[in-house]
């Protein structure tokens, strides 16, 4: 299972509202293949990324993205990449 980690404020700001929305479309793209999971900016987990702005989008443990929100083409690439496609 590939995950896609949205961090993010509570409650969640505009951008981390629409970097949620763009990685669940992306999700979509590949059923039972991908998993959006939300993570607070104050977590103990995120701070193994160093998070300094947010959103921060992290796809398999692998930094993407901080302070913007990737688009959902930019992630679906990002995933085929992972899965060799």
């Amino acid at each position: 299972m590939i995950t896609i980690q949205i961090i993010g404020t509570t409650p969640p700001c505009a951008k981390c509202k629409r970097a949620e929305k763009e990685a669940q479309k992306t999700a979509e793209q590949f059923p039972g293949q991908v998993q959006v999971i939300k993570i607070d900016a104050l977590s103990p987990e995120a701070e193994r990324y160093g998070l300094v702005v947010t959103p921060t989008v992290v796809v398999n443990e692998q930094l993407v993205g901080s302070g913007k929100v990737r688009p959902a083409d930019q992630l679906v690439a990002k995933i085929k990449q992972i899965i060799g496609g």
